[in-house]
């Protein structure tokens, strides 16, 4: 069993966020699911989606304690994080790239910071997709956090689309 984590803030009003990326990226891989429903797992502070051999999930927290939601759910299924995978947005890659690791620090993403203090490791695959550095597609001047909580413009949304095509297919690669 492979728990798949697409980090975001759940609401409408943060749907297209550049810091929904890992939302976006799970309801794309989801199509490729017949009759995959989300359902609403207070228990586990998320939205979850379930398959033979996956768990999807959508942490309800707030971005920042995203690994509340993902620690519960490993708890549950006695999973290690070596059962894990976290698909999330990266501001310091440009816009369309996407980079997987096996293990490594948080960076300056507050999400991803907490799934590792709520692991107490840092040792579980993830998959970053970048969205634009600032000075790029923003205002070099913008503060991180209003950059991220911004929406993709139609031309930024258009790259991502690939880039999340391209990251389905690593995805593939990893729960193989």
């Amino acid at each position: 069993m492979k728990v798949i984590v697409g980090l975001g803030n759940i609401g409408a009003k943060y749907s297209q966020n550049r810091h929904n990326t890992g939302f976006i990226f799970l309801d794309h891989f989801a199509e490729k699911f017949e009759d995959l429903t989300w359902k609403e797992e207070a228990k586990f502070k998320a939205m979850i989606a379930k398959t033979k051999n996956l768990i999807l999930v959508k942490p309800a927290t707030l971005m920042n304690l995203s690994g509340e939601a993902v620690s519960k759910i490993l708890n549950f299924y006695k999973l290690t994080p070596a059962d894990l995978i976290v698909i999330y947005d990266d501001v310091d890659l440009p816009l369309g790239k996407i980079r997987i690791r096996q293990k490594g620090s948080a960076g300056t993403h507050n999400g991803l910071k907490s799934v590792i203090e709520q692991l107490g490791t840092e040792e579980f695959p993830r998959i970053r997709i970048g969205i634009e550095s600032r000075g790029v597609s923003a205002p070099s001047a913008q503060d991180t956090s209003s950059f991220v909580l911004s929406d993709f413009n139609s031309d930024e949304l258009s790259h991502l689309k690939k880039s999340i095509q391209e990251a389905a297919k690593e995805l593939q690669k990893l729960i193989s």
